[in-house]
């Protein structure tokens, strides 16, 4: 993760103003299914479109009603922006094993993402979102001829807009693969792989019952450790964080679960299953030592090999069972019930 890019993502926020996130813009739709009507992509063409971006661009700014595109199963290289006068998207694939929407783009966290939105009140499903610069195929693949080269930022996915939801989908990179950048995110049963920092930005994010695999890092000397989440809280006031629930932790490089990239870094780990090696520290002050106290750092009823945690640093949080109500799901990023609004 370039260290530009916090000053970048503020200047956007200022620029953009508050309204970068609409959390009373609500969708409608007809029917029972809360569709209004829906748009088929085909690589094939055996669809109203061949590509997802022009899909996206076929449907009229300010929408109001929720539209689904639905993916045909393939693999769709292209970069795929969601403008933020366009809310109310429900992305459709067939399956995250077979849906795929992928780019080969690096260097600046800013510019390099596959898919980004900025749009409020965007649903996915079954959709893989692949960053393949430094992807582990990639980089096996290039073992047999020249020099691996090193990791560097190469976004999946980009998230600014508020009420995002994505439920089995599939985040692949190495280095700041998922940026969860601002508003109210919900990942449930997704996987999400990368080695550096791979969870990162500002978002107040729930992942629920998530696998997280942490690799590819492994294959360049460069990095000896996995850094899970790089999260961005800014004051003591910021509703951000992460929150992960269940779900569980597994890979073949030892991570932190997180390094601080903001002075008052907040992520919690809840009934996770931890089936790797984590670093006995657990947490990294990074950029902000001597910032230690004013980090939420906690983990909760986690099981696995990985959650032994006598070792870890001092400043961890120990969180009592109210503390952790906070940080529920209805507490922390439904609480005008958004996610029950889903089409």
């Amino acid at each position: 993760m370039q260290y530009k890019a916090r000053f970048i993502l503020m200047l956007l926020t200022l620029s953009m103003g508050s309204s970068i996130v609409d959390a009373d813009d609500e969708c409608t739709g007809d029917g029972g299914s809360g569709i209004a009507y829906t748009i088929v992509v085909d690589k094939n063409g055996d669809g109203n479109f061949t590509s997802v971006q022009s899909a996206i661009d076929s449907i009229p700014s300010k929408n109001d009603r929720w539209i689904k595109v639905h993916i045909n199963p393939g693999v769709y290289e292209e970069k795929v922006t969601i403008p933020k006068d366009k809310p109310c998207i429900f992305l459709e694939g067939q399956d995250r094993k077979v849906t795929t929407i992928t780019f080969n783009e690096h260097d600046k966290t800013d510019t390099s993402a596959t898919f980004t939105s900025t749009a409020s009140n965007l649903f996915a499903r079954g959709i893989t979102f692949e960053n393949s610069f430094n992807h582990p195929l990639w980089l096996k693949r290039a073992l047999g001829y020249v020099r691996v080269p090193g990791v560097v930022p190469a976004v999946a996915a980009r998230i600014l807009g508020d009420k995002s939801a994505f439920v089995e989908c599939g985040f692949l990179g190495v280095q700041d693969t998922l940026w969860a950048a601002l508003g109210r995110h919900y990942f449930s049963k997704c996987y999400i792989e990368g080695a550096t920092d791979f969870i990162f930005g500002y978002g107040q994010s729930f992942f629920e019952d998530c696998s997280i695999n942490v690799t590819a890092c492994d294959l360049s000397p460069e990095f000896r450790y996995g850094y899970i989440t790089a999260q961005g809280r800014q004051s003591s006031d910021d509703p951000d964080g992460f929150v992960f629930k269940g779900g569980e932790i597994f890979g073949v490089v030892r991570p932190y679960l997180g390094r601080a990239w903001g002075p008052y870094s907040r992520v919690i780990f809840q009934k996770a299953k931890f089936n790797i090696d984590v670093i006995p520290a657990g947490w990294d002050a990074w950029l902000f030592p001597g910032k230690e106290e004013n980090f939420t750092y906690a983990e909760a009823d986690c099981t696995g090999p990985g959650s032994n945690n006598s070792e870890r640093v001092s400043w961890e949080k120990k969180l009592s069972a109210d503390q952790l109500e906070q940080f529920s799901l209805s507490s922390f990023v439904d609480q005008d019930g958004w996610i029950s609004r889903l089409p």
